[in-house]
Formats: structure tokens, sequence, C-alpha cells
């Protein structure tokens, strides 16, 4: 049973909004795990974020992360982690303009990947699958994640939801939800 008086933060949002920087500096500023989605959701492979992991592991390895004290959890696990989604005692939801949100994720990419993602590297089909992808977040008709699919997620959910701009710095950021705890 999760300790009742423990912030446990939920940080989701578009990819390239921040919510890892921000989870990670939430954690950090409350003294909490910081468990973050993409460590669990894939499974190793040569090529990174290729090869998913089972639903029931990845909720088991999360939940073992997450403990039973605070927590901050950033990603997107909307469906498939409500079971312990329903833990958070606060949504944080991030938003960013698409153009910001791509350009932040192609320049991600480049700093990890280098030239395994530019033409004929062995990762260049699999950035662009992934750019595609990332691109239809704001189309409400894209069958991936999208804004439209959050907030209908978001509207369901008992925990407080905070909306914040991914634009923001990180530390105004934490600033704001340490100040609503």
């Amino acid at each position: 049973m999760p300790d009742a008086a423990a912030p446990r933060i939920y940080v989701t949002g578009a990819s390239g909004t921040g919510t890892s920087t921000l989870g990670a500096a939430l954690a950090e500023a409350l003294a909490v795990p910081h468990v973050d989605t993409d460590a669990h959701y894939w499974a190793p492979s040569e090529v990174p974020f290729t090869v998913k992991a089972a639903i029931p592991d990845q909720l088991e390895t999360i939940a073992a992360a997450l403990g039973q004290g605070g927590w901050v959890w950033s990603g997107s696990a909307d469906g498939w982690g409500d079971p312990l989604i329903g833990d958070a005692t606060l949504i944080v939801f991030l938003t960013l303009p698409g153009a910001q949100r791509l350009a932040r994720l192609k320049a991600r990419e480049r700093r990890l990947y280098g030239d395994r993602i530019a033409p004929g590297g062995d990762m260049e089909r699999v950035h662009r699958e992934f750019m595609t992808w990332a691109a239809g977040y704001d189309d409400p008709y894209f069958g991936g994640r999208s804004l439209h699919r959050h907030r209908t997620w978001l509207a369901r959910q008992a925990a407080p939801v905070m909306e914040l701009s991914g634009a923001d710095p990180v530390t105004a950021l934490v600033a704001r939800v340490c100040a609503d705890l």
C-alpha cells in the first residue's frame, strides 16, 4: 500500500515536451525516486526503441521501481499504465507547440545517436518513423499518442491535473509543482 503522505506525481505529455527532464528535476527536488516510462517500455535491443517489452513486464518493473513511498513517474503510459497511475496524487501534463517539440526531438536524437540516424545509418529508418509518429500528435485523427487522446484520458483521472508549458524553464516548472503539493 503506497504511503498516503508522500507525493506521487505522474508527468506526461507529447514526446519532446520535457516530461523526462521535469520528472528527473522534480524527483531530485522532492528526494524521491524518478522512473521514466521508456526505461521499462522498451526491451533491450541493438537498435534502441524497436522492441516493446510485454505490458505485464512493464507494469511489474515500474511498480518495483516506484516502491511504496513518494515518486515521480514520467512518460506516457495512459491506458496500459492506469493500474499504477491510479496511485498518483498529482498528474502534470506538459504541452508545447509542435514545431518546438519536433526541433527538440531532432536535436536530442542527433545528440544521442549521431551518424546512426543520418542517411545510411543503422537507425535512419527508425528515426524517420519516430519523427513522423511524433509529428502526428497534434492531429486529432492520429491513431497513436495524440493531444486529443491525452485530453480525453486526463478528463477521466481522479487525481488533480496541472497543465504546464514545456517552454517554461525547468526550475520554474519545479517551483510551480512544488507550490501546489
